[in-house]
């Protein structure tokens, strides 16, 4: 039988040896944090724009030959799980379409895949309107997480009520919020496809979220699911234009341009605090990692992350 792998054993025995073998890797002072009661550790995992590869690569030289599948993606996240006991996996979205597997089942075997995984929360991207609303709802009963978003009004809808703008986690008594912020399907889907979803602004839907999850929710973290894409040249609003624009966001988990960042890029917001961007490609060939560090009285915190590449072992 076929094994997964990281992209070397190394690095693998490295990022799974264990919580003081891998808090000695930073460059903060994370030594002092290692079996502390004074903090708490949250690990996000995350994926983005599966496009329905459920199996890896094929074999055939290609630039992604053996990489990727949703049966090495688990076996990962189940050896992440056996060392982390406050991990938050999430998608960003574009989860359908791409293979055969969508044309034929609709979206039920990703969903049910990722329902295995123990996805806690996703977001919708563009692609996942192309079954239509109708498709969509169909699916819904085989993902047993919820799908976010914040900025699309669902009220004349299929999806009202049914669609949640956010939701909120509770680990180890910190309080996580995570919201989700989708793209203009106009010009991207046909409109009989998302019919009269009504699209509002993501950088003022964004602020309101934000503050209610800070401050009325008291959140400790907030996490947000952005299928906007990484960066453009022109004015299209972006995941870094977001960064800027807004605050109280500490982690932005992007989609949409198939970016594949090998660490995360720090924004500074509105009012000078970091962000952090991160997305890691598509096809499920890479899961996203980012440790919060996060001290209990003041809530004061750290980060370190890094992308994990999901690859079948040949040998």
């Amino acid at each position: 039988m076929e094994e997964y792998k990281y992209k070397s054993r190394r690095k693998f025995l490295r990022d799974l040896a264990g919580t003081s073998a891998f808090l000695a890797l930073y460059s903060f002072p994370t030594e002092l944090l290692a079996n502390n009661d004074d903090y708490v550790k949250i690990t996000i995992l995350h994926t983005n724009d599966w496009h329905s590869r459920i199996e890896p690569f094929p074999e055939d030289g290609g630039k992604f030959a053996g990489m990727g599948g949703a049966v090495y993606r688990a076996a990962i996240i189940n050896e992440i799980r056996k060392i982390e006991k406050n991990i938050l996996l999430l998608d960003d979205g574009d989860v359908f379409q791409g293979t055969p597997y969508f044309n034929f089942y609709g979206g039920e075997l990703e969903f049910k895949l990722m329902s295995k995984m123990g996805y806690d929360a996703g977001t919708l991207g563009n692609h996942d309107f192309d079954a239509g609303l109708e498709g969509l709802i169909k699916q819904l009963p085989n993902a047993n997480f919820p799908l976010l978003n914040a900025n699309y009004n669902f009220n004349n809808t299929l999806l009202k009520e049914i669609i949640k703008p956010y939701q909120i986690f509770i680990k180890d008594g910190i309080r996580i919020g995570v919201f989700g912020i989708g793209i203009k399907l106009e010009g991207l889907v046909p409109a009989k496809m998302y019919g009269e979803t009504q699209y509002n602004d993501p950088i003022a839907t964004a602020r309101v979220i934000t503050d209610k999850l800070k401050h009325e929710e008291h959140c400790d973290l907030v996490i947000c699911l952005s299928h906007l894409g990484y960066k453009y040249k022109d004015a299209t609003v972006s995941d870094e234009v977001l960064a800027a624009q807004t605050q109280d966001i500490d982690l932005i988990i992007g989609g949409h341009t198939h970016t594949f960042m090998e660490a995360p890029a720090s924004i500074k917001n509105a009012s000078g605090n970091e962000v952090l961007i991160f997305q890691v490609g598509w096809a499920g060939i890479n899961l996203g990692r980012v440790d919060f560090f996060l001290e209990k009285k003041s809530k004061r915190k750290w980060s370190k992350h890094h992308t994990v590449s999901v690859t079948k072992k040949t040998n």
